[in-house]
Order: structure tokens, then sequence, then C-alpha cells
């Protein structure tokens, strides 16, 4: 009798380390990513592994898309998961955004002037990227709007592109109001929303 060799279990997909130091990674190469690849973002050339999201974190973001979908004028069309090509070098994934409609549904990168809404759910593990990096990066690309959507207790921060650059020298979001219970604002369409209908 012969033993078996024993299944190696194969090794979960990483950024190949030279092309992490080279920082020479582009969209093409995320549009080639084997299926078993975990999400990432593009940032500066490097490929940046996106922390698995909680379960709250997930049904804020679905609740927040299918409110979208329901509530959003025709011309617009709300998506999960999709990439922002920012540069053919950046690339980020908001939680939820809202797009111009047309154009097919099997895009997996929209270029930000297709983008009129990016939504982020803030997690401890993106805090900070949700909170400082993602806004300048967006608003510097040029996305109408931004909601940061807080956790514990659910709470949205509705942001608009200013007409002029701030103290960067970008052009800068800034708040239009938030709320715990109601977003009630007119931009990008009239929006009545019930912070209960987001909260898992």
């Amino acid at each position: 009798m012969s033993a078996e060799p024993i299944p190696e279990s194969p090794v979960p997909w990483q950024p190949d380390p030279i092309r992490q130091r080279r920082a020479d990674y582009t969209l093409e190469d995320l549009l080639n990513l084997p299926p078993d690849a975990p999400r990432v973002e593009l940032v500066d050339g490097k490929m940046a592994v996106v922390p698995s999201p909680t379960e709250d974190h997930q049904s804020i973001t679905a609740l927040v898309w299918t409110w979208l979908r329901a509530h959003a004028p025709q011309q617009y069309q709300a998506a999960l998961a999709v990439g922002v090509a920012i540069t053919p070098r950046d690339s980020r994934e908001p939680d939820v955004l809202l797009r111009y409609a047309g154009g097919g549904g099997k895009r997996h990168f929209f270029t930000p002037d297709q983008v009129l809404l990016a939504v982020e759910v803030v997690s401890p593990g993106t805090r900070r990227t949700d909170r400082l990096v993602k806004p300048v990066e967006y608003a510097t690309a040029g996305i109408p709007y931004y909601w940061r959507v807080e956790q514990d207790p659910v709470h949205v921060y509705a942001y608009r592109l200013a007409d002029r650059p701030g103290p960067s020298g970008n052009r800068e979001y800034e708040l239009i109001t938030d709320s715990a219970e109601l977003l009630e604002i007119e931009v990008p369409f009239p929006i009545k929303l019930s912070i209960a209908d987001i909260t898992p």
C-alpha cells in the first residue's frame, strides 16, 4: 500500500514584492488579478489590500446602496464595490458610489467624471483613510459629492466640492450637513434620508 501525497493548500494571492518596491502596478494589472485575489486598491503604483469589512459595515453599505437605488433619479445609478480610476497608477473602491447612468454594467472602474457621489463607511481599520486620505483624493479628482458614514451610532456627514481651491491649493470638500437622525439636503438630488433606514 502506497501513501498518497497530501495535497498542499494553495498559497493565497499576494502582490509581487519586487513590483511593490518598484511601485509600477497600473490599472491594467488590477483588471488581470486572479479570481482568488482579495479586494485591492492601487495607491501610487502599489497594491493595497482592502481590509475585510465587518457584518455591520456590510449591512450599512447595502442599506445605503438600496436607498440610493430606490430614490435616485433615473439618470443616476448606484453601484457597490466598483472602482474609481483616479489616475493610471491610483484607484479607489468606494463602498457605494452614485454614477451617471449608461455605459453598461460590466465595468470594473469608472473615471471620476462619471461619478457623482462617493460614499465611505468608516470602520476601525479604515478611519484615517476614510476621514483624511480618500476625501482629498476624491476632491482632487473632481468627484462632486462625498458622504462619510460613521458607525456606533450611524451618523452621515455630507460634503460637496467647493467652487474654489482651499488652503492646499486644490479643490476641497466642504461640509453641507450631518445627522444621526435625518439627512435632508438638496444635492446631488433632493434627499430626505432617515438614518434609521441605513442602520442595521
